[in-house]
């Protein structure tokens, strides 16, 4: 349990914390409306490939954020956050740097 979040199970997925379990609930509930379309679970954005450096091959660097959907003509990622961790701050400037396109919606707890 990380940062003393409940897991939670909905409609078969399962949330790492109840908050994230509420947010999908309700972008499930705009998705049915219309309000937005392709939900999309935990997708994943590589920062930095799998490389090989003399002898060591490093594994490749991904963000995985919480949801996507597009809202209109906009793709919205979103990260449902409690506590900011310095990995997590790292990684979301290096998304911002290699998506431009693209921004973290950070919904909070």
């Amino acid at each position: 349990m990380k940062y003393h979040n409940e897991k939670k199970n909905v409609d078969g997925h399962t949330f790492d914390s109840k908050a994230e379990a509420r947010r999908y609930e309700k972008l499930s509930l705009m998705e049915k409306s219309g309000a937005i379309r392709d939900l999309r679970l935990q997708p994943e954005y590589e920062l930095i490939p799998r490389f090989k450096k003399g002898n060591r091959t490093f594994r490749r660097t991904v963000y995985i954020a919480d949801f996507e959907y597009k809202e209109g003509n906009r793709t919205i990622v979103e990260d449902v956050k409690g506590v900011k961790t310095d990995v997590y701050k790292l990684k979301k400037k290096m998304f911002e740097y290699k998506y431009p396109e693209l921004t973290i919606k950070e919904v909070t707890k």
